[in-house]
């Protein structure tokens, strides 16, 4: 997903904005299961610290970066980009919220392939006004874990 303008003062990703857990929220992915047992699980826990565990699919790793931009996990997504295309940061806008996710498309990108597609539209709104965002990711292995390379914004 690419980058959007203006850097978020968001709370991290495992706090909400009124400082209870997000763990036991439903996921922002869409997949049955609570963020703290889906997509939280990949993220930045505390002051940053990977957890260790990676999504072991493209598909998995695109749903981890919805929810990470879903909860302004900054860290989480510069880890999971292809150190070749990474910007130096992603600016998160804090008019954005993220209202829904789904994939239209894979291609590869299972346990057993070092590249994969991921077709997906992402609902939104910015400053209350509606939006969709359709692009297709390309995904790659880089030492061992999925990482997002880039992707073509549909029209």
């Amino acid at each position: 997903m690419a980058r959007r303008p203006a850097r978020s003062a968001r709370p991290g990703p495992s706090s909400r904005s009124d400082g209870s857990d997000r763990s036991a929220a439903p996921c922002p992915c869409g997949l049955p299961a609570t963020y703290g047992a889906c997509c939280g699980r990949f993220h930045s826990v505390g002051s940053g610290a990977a957890t260790g565990v990676t999504p072991p699919t493209a598909e998995l790793l695109m749903r981890s970066r919805y929810s990470a931009f879903a909860v302004g996990d900054e860290p989480y997504l510069l880890r999971s980009w292809d150190p070749a295309t990474r910007p130096p940061g992603v600016d998160l806008d804090p008019a954005v919220r993220w209202t829904g996710l789904e994939i239209l498309e894979t291609t590869d990108g299972t346990p057993f392939h070092t590249t994969g597609t991921v077709t997906f539209r992402a609902r939104f709104t910015h400053r209350g006004k509606p939006e969709v965002l359709s692009e297709r990711s390309r995904f790659s292995r880089h030492e061992g874990a999925w990482v997002y390379v880039d992707g073509i914004v549909a029209e």
